[in-house]
């Protein structure tokens, strides 16, 4: 018999449908925050969604770092932490896909706690990882006025929507997890027209990571009928939209499915059902070998499918009903989504030869979501016979 704990995220709402700019400005009244700190990337930062939100802000508006990049390196959550405190910010609002949204939780971290340079961060981190489960640090703790922020995602990558914060140290190539109930977002703002300056490759291929999302909770073992239920609807929705998007980007309804479909695909998070080794070795190759966040789905989700069948093949069943190919093998029907949308399908393709296995094997021993895989995985050895179908 399942057994479990599903929680409630302290995210007050979602609003959707809606532009930013007024919609932010609505929600920084109503929560009476009135120095509200930009945080985003240099490319955001160049928009016209930038200006917008700046314009509509008006004179809430404190300030922007515009500095994140890629996989949310510690220097930037102490760089953006200190930019923010320096402009007596009482609201955080991220603008930007994973990265930024990321960067900015654990900087709420950094602004409770005082956080000034990159080793302070040492004392913060997600426990170590156990089972599948990184406990929060017990060193983190939250003023009675903490600071939060606010989301309006441009990717669809799902950060927003947990409560934790994968981040790159880039002193040793490996990515650790920040978490507290309190850094997710109080408020997420899904504006279709806030995605529409993403590159084509980068929409795309975070929408592949929520489809992996939505596919390894499917066939967890521990998934239950609110995990199936998300799940699924999210895949009939990604596995329609993403090849709809591709043929007509200017179709705002079609963004905005995509977009619920994220929602969906990480909604199952709240339920205690993580994910599994596609999530844990893409998390070490974004920050070992620099794979962009969503081409590790690509590359990864198939071959970890395949070699969980042995485990979980009445699981893998449900994704390939959610594709509407009961008959085909879900695998199969995950790499063929790839190559119809023009992504990357293999290591090789995103530049990872063999000579990296053996780094890549033993850095993803360190990562929760390896530990939570369906087919359980004990040495470095099974995660290269992974990285080796995946070649």
């Amino acid at each position: 018999m399942l057994s479990g704990i599903h929680g409630h995220q302290d995210i007050e709402r979602v609003v959707y449908g809606r532009p930013a700019g007024p919609a932010l400005r609505a929600e920084a009244e109503r929560l009476g925050t009135r120095r509200v700190f930009l945080t985003t990337s240099k490319s955001v930062a160049q928009s016209a969604l930038l200006a917008d939100i700046v314009r509509a802000l008006g004179d809430r508006y404190a300030g922007v770092y515009a500095g994140i990049t890629a996989h949310s390196p510690r220097a930037c959550v102490v760089e953006g932490a200190t930019l923010a405190r320096a402009a007596k910010a009482d609201l955080l609002v991220a603008v930007g896909g994973g990265s930024a949204i990321d960067a900015t939780k654990t900087m709420l971290i950094a602004l409770w706690q005082g956080v000034t340079r990159i080793e302070d961060l040492d004392a913060y981190r997600a426990g170590r990882p156990k089972e599948g489960a990184a406990p929060p640090s017990e060193a983190i703790r939250p003023p009675t006025d903490a600071i939060r922020m606010l989301a309006v995602p441009t990717t669809l990558s799902a950060a927003e929507f947990n409560p934790f914060a994968g981040i790159s140290d880039t002193r040793y190539g490996i990515k650790e997890s920040f978490g507290h109930r309190l850094i997710v977002p109080r408020v997420i703002v899904l504006d279709p027209a806030a995605t529409l300056a993403t590159p084509m490759d980068l929409m795309l291929s975070t929408g592949l990571k929520a489809v992996d999302h939505a596919v390894e909770r499917l066939c967890a073992q521990q998934a239950h009928p609110f995990v199936l239920g998300t799940s699924t609807e999210a895949l009939k929705l990604l596995t329609r939209a993403l090849p709809a998007h591709r043929q007509a980007p200017d179709d705002m309804a079609t963004r905005l499915d995509l977009q619920f479909g994220m929602w969906l695909s990480i909604g199952a998070g709240t339920s205690g059902v993580g994910t599994g080794a596609s999530h844990g070795i893409g998390h070490v190759l974004g920050a070992a070998c620099h794979v962009p966040h969503g081409h590790t789905s690509c590359v990864m989700l198939p071959s970890v499918l395949r070699w969980n069948l042995p485990a979980n093949a009445e699981r893998q069943k449900r994704v390939s009903e959610a594709f509407g190919r009961p008959d085909a093998a879900a695998a199969d029907l995950v790499a063929a989504l790839v190559k119809s949308l023009g992504l990357p399908g293999r290591l090789a393709d995103v530049g990872v030869g063999r000579d990296r296995f053996q780094e890549i094997a033993e850095k993803s021993m360190h990562d929760r979501a390896v530990l939570n895989n369906p087919r359980p995985i004990t040495s470095p050895a099974e995660v290269r016979e992974i990285l080796e179908l995946a070649a």
